[in-house]
Parts: C-alpha cells; sequence; structure tokens
C-alpha cells in the first residue's frame, strides 16, 4: 500500500496535507471503526442465536419463549444498526474522499 502512495506523490503531487489526512481517515476506520462494529455485529449475532436457543428449548413456557423472541428481536435491532452504521461509513468515506478498500 506504501508503495502506492509512493508513486502517486512521485508524479508531480507535492501537497502531502491532503495525503495524510485522507489516510489518517483511512486508518481510523479501518484499524478503530470497523473493528467495533464488527465486534457488536458479533454480539448481536449471539445474542439472536441465544434467543433462538432460549425459544426452542423452553418452547413448553409462554413466557421463557417470549423472552427468547426479546432477544431474537434486540439482535435483529442490533445487527440492522451495526449494518447501517457499516454501510453509512463506507458511503461518506466514498463519496466524500473516495477512500475505499479497491473493491
Amino acid at each position: 500500500m506504501d508503495l502506492l502512495f509512493s508513486i502517486a506523490n512521485a508524479q508531480g503531487t507535492t501537497n502531502t496535507v491532503g495525503y495524510t489526512f485522507y489516510q489518517l481517515l483511512y486508518n481510523i476506520e479501518y484499524f478503530i471503526l470497523n473493528p467495533i462494529i464488527y465486534l457488536i455485529f458479533g454480539l448481536a449475532l449471539l445474542l439472536f442465536l441465544y434467543g433462538v436457543f432460549e425459544f426452542i428449548k423452553k418452547s413448553d413456557d409462554p413466557d421463557e419463549r417470549k423472552k427468547g423472541g426479546q432477544h431474537m428481536l434486540w439482535g435483529i435491532i442490533g445487527m440492522a444498526i451495526m449494518f447501517s452504521a457499516y454501510g453509512i461509513i463506507n458511503f461518506i468515506l466514498n463519496t466524500m474522499w473516495g477512500i475505499s478498500y479497491g473493491y
């Protein structure tokens, strides 16, 4: 990755302030925000799976089934929020600054 930036800077661009700002944004997203989003998404998935397990295992008790259904619902809500946050962050970085992972 550094080789690509070195080649781009060797083509006559002398302004490295923009480069460091873009690199800072990329590093914040890639090394800080994305791992946090992945972690919370994983926790929401575990909550959903726990709710499914609870819903099936305690299917004879309506109160416990309701609790399992609530866990599944909150797990889905958490995954939707994390998926949306990931999409919004990538959309903003791609449209405003053209920062992407190359795909």
